[in-house]
């Protein structure tokens, strides 16, 4: 079981460095971003979260991508747990959720500042990619770079089944919380 774990979080660490083959430039990375879910229903709240977030921004291209291994979710409540990778997320069929895409500003790393910035591109769920654009923050402080966003995720969008008897325990739309630091490497 425990190979299986581990292939969950190698599999985005190779996708990611193959997206970004380009140059032996410095890039901004991190192997331990955390992403939250919420989803408010009539019947009970769920959340979870996973500190594996994994992401790359590489600075001559505007290029950035992070991706999450579905089985580092962490909840509360083991048997939510244990539903969610195996009746909703199926995460050994689909074991990652990632998101590529390209920045539309340059990153203005060279000096401490915030901003916001907006990411068109990919955003891959359950196996299903569908184009979206990403509003993050990023706060550049010293040699550390912060990205923060929050965002929605419909279940329909990604193809996400939830059994009529569950429709009132789980929202039709989650909020995502992504807060990573990165490093220069």
């Amino acid at each position: 079981m425990t190979v299986f774990k581990n292939i969950g979080y190698i599999v985005p660490v190779f996708l990611l460095s193959l997206s970004f083959k380009s140059s032996d430039s410095l890039k901004w990375k991190t192997q331990k971003g955390e992403v939250s879910f919420f989803s408010s229903a009539p019947i009970e709240d769920i959340d979870a979260v996973s500190s594996r977030l994994v992401g790359i921004i590489d600075p001559e291209t505007n290029r950035y991508a992070f991706a999450v291994a579905i089985n580092s979710f962490e909840f509360k409540n083991k048997l939510m747990q244990k539903h969610f990778n195996e009746d909703y997320m199926e995460s050994e069929k689909y074991p990652k959720a990632q998101f590529i895409g390209k920045m539309s500003k340059p990153l203005f790393a060279a000096r401490d500042t915030s901003y916001s910035v907006t990411v068109p591109g990919k955003l891959t769920i359950h196996g299903v990619e569908k184009e979206r654009n990403i509003e993050v923050l990023i706060t550049v402080a010293g040699s550390k770079l912060n990205v923060k966003s929050d965002f929605s995720v419909s279940l329909e969008d990604h193809n996400i089944k939830i059994p009529k008897m569950f429709v009132k325990n789980i929202a039709e739309v989650i909020a995502v919380k992504i807060n990573s630091n990165l490093e220069l490497k």
